[in-house]
């Protein structure tokens, strides 16, 4: 999709990333997140990951006790994913489901990273990014999630709410360990979200064939 779709659209930028991206000169959603501005326009995602698929994990009602009352609102927890290395968590609240589940998934967009896929256990050979690049830990409340590189084939061991984050991030392939209160799927859907996060700013080896690669070139 063009930038002349999007202006077509209404889509007027107005962060210093929005225009670059409008403008053409940063296509790619990597050169985005790499570019050291921050990302405030859940549009630029639409228009540098088209296509993105969503997930509904929670939904629940909370409520707050005001000088005019009791107010009573919704809590959607939401994960959104192009399932090949990029995903984002949000919670979104609001008086209806609908415009809760929007607000989480515009938030979702604004918390994009791009999860480092690889082949990491010792048991697989395979040089086709299905895992992890290696073992990764997040934690949110009481819960603990780990993730850890399996070789192709296994699939995901994991409950269906850590499987709905792995899918979306394009991870095929996984063990995973979670401990604490589990039953509450916005902390176990945060940790999972939170370990991949983890992952993504650690240092990880270059894969095989960029070592040869790099070998050649010397």
């Amino acid at each position: 999709m063009s930038a002349n779709d999007y202006n077509d659209d209404g889509w007027q930028p107005v962060t210093r990333l929005g225009r670059k991206v409008q403008e053409g000169e940063i296509d790619t959603m990597d050169d985005a997140l790499n570019s050291g501005l921050p990302l405030k326009e859940p549009e630029i995602v639409d228009q540098l990951l088209p296509g993105l698929d969503d997930e509904v994990l929670d939904i629940n009602m909370v409520q707050r006790m005001t000088d005019s009352g009791r107010r009573v609102k919704f809590r959607c927890v939401v994960v959104v994913g192009n399932r090949d290395g990029y995903v984002g968590y949000a919670e979104g609240r609001d008086d209806q489901v609908g415009s809760a589940i929007q607000k989480a998934i515009g938030i979702a967009k604004l918390n994009m990273i791009k999860v480092p896929r690889g082949s990491g256990s010792w048991e697989d050979r395979s040089e086709r990014p299905h895992s992890l690049t290696r073992k990764t830990t997040g934690k949110a409340g009481s819960v603990e999630v780990e993730v850890i590189p399996a070789p192709e084939g296994l699939g995901l061991a994991a409950s269906d709410t850590v499987r709905a984050v792995l899918e979306l991030a394009g991870i095929e392939n996984a063990w995973t360990k979670s401990h604490g209160n589990t039953r509450t799927t916005v902390n176990l859907a945060k940790a999972t979200f939170n370990a991949l996060e983890n992952a993504s700013q650690s240092r990880h080896p270059r894969s095989r064939a960029t070592r040869e690669e790099a070998e050649v070139t010397e």
